[in-house]
């Protein structure tokens, strides 16, 4: 016997299915979602953390795709300003690679595609007289800029769980699906811990495992899922420019590379594309794609980073379509969308898609369940904040501001971080503390007891690398002996609290 009963079980908690959760419990529907790990703690996190229209993808007539992520872009940043932020790009122009006229037009298209609110045209730049330059090899003397954004990637996933769960969704972590079956028209699905639940209909959310998902069902044997996994590393070094702003690099296999200001003090550098065949659980940055990422760099910056200034490399899994393309780059970054229910209940699988339109995938995911939940409400979720997101109608900086001087008693660099993290529930981490030591014990870089408390009981958070790494980044502020000695205390918190 199932436990409950659901509308919509979601299996998996990256970003596609904490969004499908988010808008499917505020249309109506009651949702489980399952996560086999922690939430966005694979693919989801590993992101080059950018909300973006994807400017190359135009050079693959992927204009729907691009019209759609820059329209989102300007949808995000209203929504989600605290973790959102606008990212001034620099794109030098290098001998041998895309003519100026190139660039040019397809700026234009950049800019043109969808409708501009919150962001700046691109232009041409001189980069001998101006400071975004200043760090480059004086061989580059021109280029461009526009505008794009940055996004705290695992947070997005986060706040669109949470959005779930206060629209009355049950959201379970470290929790897999291990089996599916169907009975009197329900699917019943076994969880990890041998718990049975039902559902009306099921959404495969789960990014690189979404094949060995659709093999639990027992139907359509004959028409597996197709994808192709394509693994994109990245490496963070000390800030090489002093500036805020982000440089997009031609690199001469045809690819780009980019160098984003991360985190105050750093700089992300990605991403490579490697397909994979094995576990996408087990991947790794290997020492050619450092050696890849480093060199991609080093012809354009003055200053360059050596492997030994590495400081945090990371891997994710990118679960793309199957098209065809004889080569990785050359891939769809669009989603696709396999609904199956010929005598059986629906079962949705999700391929691909990218951060930036996780909420039109959402969108686009329900539409296809709406002859079978035929009271299902419209989707709300282009105007409303994700949580934090609602400052008042104040921009992130003015109401930041306010926020600063209504706690005066603590230090400004400490407000920001957790402003950053939460907006305006940033509230509740200091919530009833007359300044920071009334916060519990401090684990270092400023991270507390109470936010910690606040992590596990608000946010999911259950290990040390929950807390340092996905729902801030405090471990990348700490030497690498202090991490070690925070993830202990941490953990060992987590277990006795």
């Amino acid at each position: 016997m199932a436990d409950e009963i659901y509308d919509l079980l979601v299996i998996g908690g990256g970003i596609n299915g904490a969004g499908i959760a988010a808008d499917a419990s505020a249309r109506g529907l009651s949702v489980l979602l399952a996560e086999a790990g922690d939430l966005g703690g694979a693919t989801s996190w590993c992101s080059s953390k950018l909300i973006h229209g994807g400017l190359r993808y135009l050079e693959h007539f992927e204009f729907r795709l691009v019209r759609e992520a820059l329209a989102e872009r300007e949808v995000l940043l209203a929504k989600a300003p605290h973790i959102v932020h606008p990212l001034h790009f620099i794109l030098p122009q290098i001998s041998g690679m895309r003519s100026p006229l190139m660039m040019r037009a397809g700026l234009f298209l950049y800019d043109h595609l969808a409708a501009r609110k919150s962001l700046g045209a691109s232009h041409a730049i001189d980069l001998r007289h101006d400071p975004a330059g200043i760090p480059l090899v004086p061989e580059i003397m021109s280029g461009f800029t526009y505008w794009d954004c940055a996004v705290d990637d695992a947070r997005l996933v986060i706040l669109n769980a949470i959005a779930a769960r206060e629209s009355g969704a049950h959201i379970l972590t470290r929790t897999p699906v291990t089996s599916l079956a169907i009975e009197n028209n329900l699917w019943i699905a076994t969880l990890g811990a041998g718990r049975k639940f039902a559902a009306r209909a099921v959404v495969n959310a789960a990014g690189p495992w979404v094949a060995e998902v659709a093999k639990l069902a027992p139907i359509d044997a004959t028409k597996p899922i197709s994808v192709r996994l394509v693994k994109g590393s990245h490496i963070v070094v000390p800030r090489i420019s002093g500036a805020d702003d982000a440089y997009t690099f031609q690199n001469g296999d045809g690819r780009v590379v980019f160098a984003l200001p991360f985190e105050k003090s750093f700089t992300l550098i990605g991403t490579t594309e490697e397909p994979i065949t094995g576990d996408p659980g087990e991947v790794a940055v290997t020492r050619a794609e450092e050696d890849y990422l480093i060199e991609a760099v080093s012809r354009f910056f003055r200053s360059a980073p050596t492997r030994e200034s590495i400081d945090w490399r990371f891997a994710g899994v990118r679960p793309l379509v199957e098209d065809g393309s004889s080569s990785a780059t050359e891939v769809s970054r669009d989603y696709q969308l396999e609904l199956r229910a010929d005598n059986y209940p629906p079962i949705l699988h999700v391929i691909g898609g990218k951060i930036t339109t996780y909420r039109k995938l959402a969108e686009a995911a329900l539409a296809q369940f709406s002859p079978f939940f035929p009271r299902m409400q419209r989707s709300s979720t282009a105007a409303t904040p994700l949580p934090g997101g609602d400052l008042g109608g104040l921009s992130f900086e003015t109401w930041l501001e306010d926020f600063i001087r209504a706690h005066s008693t603590f230090a400004p660099a400490f407000l920001r971080s957790i402003a950053r993290r939460y907006g305006s529930r940033a509230s509740a981490i200091i919530a009833g503390a007359r300044s920071q030591s009334d916060l519990g014990e401090n684990f270092g870089a400023d991270l507390t007891a109470c936010e910690v408390s606040y992590l596990k009981s608000e946010e999911w958070a259950q290990t040390a690398d929950d807390v340092l790494w996905r729902r801030t980044k405090t471990a990348l502020h700490l030497a690498p002996d202090d991490r070690a000695r925070a993830a202990d205390r941490i953990g060992a918190w987590l277990e006795r609290s």
